[in-house]
């Protein structure tokens, strides 16, 4: 078992996104089988880009404000909403707020 503060593992920056840093909290590394669990934090206006991969992601908004791009739309949250985005969907996530948006992500262990 594992239980620590999130803010003891260091941020990470991520690639090809724009004031967005990640924390890997539970990994394969902490004997997880199935799931890992991150906690992003982006910046006010910040973000990343359009992208896509072969894995679901559930995402649960802690603090802040924005929405979930795809191609055709924005689809704004907040603080307290939960978003899925199914395996191979284009997407991304932007901060419309003037404040930290955090936000856990789980993914199936790659």
């Amino acid at each position: 078992m594992k239980i620590a503060p999130y803010d003891s593992v260091e941020p990470e920056p991520v690639k090809d996104a724009t004031d967005v840093t990640i924390r890997w909290l539970i990994t394969k590394k902490d004997g997880a089988p199935n799931f890992a669990m991150r906690i992003f934090e982006v910046g006010p206006g910040g973000g990343n880009q359009l992208h896509t991969h072969a894995w679901e992601h559930e995402v649960f908004i802690i603090e802040g404000e924005g929405y979930l791009g795809t191609p055709d739309e924005q689809i704004p949250f907040k603080a307290g909403h939960f978003v899925f985005v199914e395996p191979n969907k284009v997407h991304q996530f932007r901060n419309t707020g003037d404040k930290p948006m955090k936000f856990l992500c789980m993914i199936p262990n790659q």
